[in-house]
């Protein structure tokens, strides 16, 4: 049969929608037809000996027959037999003629489509050839790799020279989607279309390659017969083409051991939510930008330090020997932290709970310079815990302290707990520096979130809000530091118990001079105590005349400024063995009393 024994084209024409597959004018396929209108288009069709049109529907628009739910190219061709079945449905011979494409259709009218002849464009033979032999080429390829490939199909494509017919042949077997058959299929251009189709048999031989290296790999390490061990090899041998191989599965592992140690001491609630994200982490790719996040999450809390502490016991008699090597008068503070470390070391003797004293926090007030923060330090030393420092001048965030939730980009926890883990123990001493120097701002009131800190009643369960469970710091001893008691608030001063450190007198100055300043800026500056002899007169002189202040940092600047000037002329003068104060200080920063004394420096090997 013939396009030429029936009506000449563009014409109206029965149409015939099929959900599944483009036909090309070649075939002669058995169409299983149910809906209303295709049998109606069938049997009008059959009735007037009429040619038909067998089109698309789109993705998605299955079993529609509006004007943009199908494809406006279609394939011409007759029915040769029609065969009515139980169910109603209709069973057709179709035979393809020519390509079609639909120029007009009517909702009103949806069993008909006017139709006219899809024409080939003119092409450039020499090139259209080159092209066929490229994609025989392709196509053996393809059919070596792919045993479902028609093996006829190959001679046929060798005994034929029309290109338009091989690539309608080639079309056919090819595995697209609906819309890059519509290209195929539609396309007038003949090099482009073929160039088209061996992009298409390119991709299916790469496809089929992978798929035959990777049932490879699969095979030579499983047994038929354990389904569920094959699908997870699989899963393994395709991670490995993507170069993930199983790093992440290792990860996971390493995380679930770590924290199945720290469980017994981690509280319950952060157990069961560290779990969960792990848990979480396993089911979600690592490329996932949540994945990060996820991973960053349960590292930090794998740093806590659950269950570490220091092991050394209070004593009240290495708290009094450090606090005397350290400092120099201060009577009354060393004797009220004497007695405070007296009461936790007679508990703990006797084995009674501190709960009530242990959240007591002695804050340390007094102008800069007199001592407040060497306190800590010396207390730290005295009962061999690590010593964290956290500033609180200027502090505006209640989050710096309390952390980030991780709904925001870049969050972290609060100060406290990364204090917990650059400190790796649980009981460490944490100075709170600058308690009087908290801000307040629209991101909050940091001095709120130190009330809960400091209460003994609720920082045993204190939340951080990275975290999103609570952590005990009861253990932990607390140690404020402040210049002016005033500028605390109320709240928080009644957390706290003060004391006071006054300015230095000349005298306490002076020996805090002598036994502490001037061997610690010997030291730092490279210098030999016998190298540099400093009078008394000139020390006193000095601290009288240069240094007003209450504390004796400014005292701790001329010592190094002085001790600079002696390095150097050290270096520069070795043969001067003594040296006048003047060609050491400025004129401007001597006086007449001062004058009268000398530095010697007396170099020795």
């Amino acid at each position: 049969m013939e396009l030429s024994n029936y009506d000449s084209f563009p014409q109206e024409i029965p149409l015939i929608i099929e959900d599944d597959i483009f036909l090309y004018p070649f075939m002669i396929a058995p169409l299983f037809l149910g809906e209303t209108t295709n049998v109606k288009a069938v049997e009008t069709a059959i009735d007037a000996n009429k040619l038909v049109i067998v089109t698309v529907s789109k993705p998605s628009h299955e079993g529609k027959r509006d004007e943009n739910s199908f494809y406006d190219v279609g394939v011409i061709g007759n029915i040769m037999r029609k065969v009515s079945l139980p169910d109603g449905k209709i069973k057709v011979l179709f035979q393809g003629l020519a390509k079609g494409k639909i120029e007009k259709f009517d909702p009103a009218n949806p069993a008909f489509a006017y139709v006219d002849i899809i024409k080939t464009d003119a092409y450039e033979e020499q090139k259209v050839v080159s092209l066929i032999d490229v994609l025989r080429e392709q196509i053996k390829k393809l059919s070596k790799i792919n045993s479902k490939f028609p093996a006829d199909l190959i001679k046929t494509i060798d005994e034929n020279n029309d290109p338009v017919r091989i690539a309608d042949l080639i079309s056919s077997v090819l595995r697209v989607k609906k819309e890059e058959a519509y290209e195929l299929f539609s396309q007038t251009n003949v090099e482009e279309r073929l160039i088209k189709i061996i992009e298409t048999v390119k991709k299916e031989i790469e496809s089929f390659r992978i798929q035959n290296e990777i049932t490879q790999k699969v095979n030579s390490k499983i047994e038929k017969t354990h389904k569920d061990y094959f699908l997870k090899e699989q899963i393994k041998a395709i991670q490995k083409e993507l170069g993930t191989d199983n790093k992440k599965d290792q990860e996971i592992k390493i995380y679930t051991k770590k924290l199945k140690k720290l469980k017994p001491f981690m509280p319950k609630d952060g157990y069961k939510e560290t779990k969960k994200q792990i848990e979480k982490l396993s089911r979600m790719h690592q490329d996932s930008p949540d994945a990060s996040l996820l991973q960053t999450y349960i590292e930090q809390v794998l740093e806590l330090p659950f269950g570490k502490y220091a092991d050394a016991k209070i004593s009240v008699a290495n708290v009094e020997e450090q606090l005397n090597l350290d400092h120099y008068s201060l009577e009354k503070p060393k004797e009220r932290i004497a007695e405070y470390f007296a009461v936790k070391e007679l508990l703990e003797l006797r084995g009674i709970s501190d709960n009530k004293t242990k959240g007591t926090v002695l804050c340390f007030v007094g102008p800069p310079g007199v001592g407040k923060t060497s306190l800590a330090n010396s207390i730290s030393q005295a009962l061999k815990r690590p010593l964290v420092r956290i500033a609180l001048g200027g502090m505006e965030d209640v989050n710096e302290l309390r952390g980030h939730r991780r709904t925001y980009v870049g969050a972290m926890p609060g100060r406290l707990v990364k204090g917990l883990v650059d400190a790796k123990s649980m009981n460490p001493v944490i100075v709170l520096d600058e308690i009087d120097k908290l801000g307040v701002s629209h991101r909050g009131d940091p001095s709120a979130v130190m009330l809960e800190i400091l209460d003994p009643e609720q920082n045993n369960e204190f939340r951080d809000l990275y975290l999103n469970f609570s952590i005990d710091l009861s253990q932990v001893i607390f140690v404020a530091t402040a210049n002016d008691a005033r500028r605390i608030p109320p709240a928080l001063k009644d957390r706290m118990e003060f004391i006071e450190i006054s300015s230095y007198t000349p005298n306490e100055k002076f020996h805090i001079a002598k036994d502490y300043l001037i061997p610690q800026e010997l030291q730092r500056h490279g210098l030999k105590k016998s190298e540099v002899v400093l009078s008394d007169t000139i020390i006193e002189t000095i601290i009288s005349k240069y240094t007003r202040e209450a504390g004796v940092r400014n005292l701790r600047r001329i010592f190094s400024k002085l001790f600079r000037k002696v390095a150097k002329k050290l270096l520069t003068h070795p043969e001067n063995k003594k040296v006048s104060l003047l060609e050491i200080f400025t004129p401007r920063e001597v006086n007449a009393i001062i004058l009268k004394d000398y530095f010697r420096f007396l170099k020795k090997g």
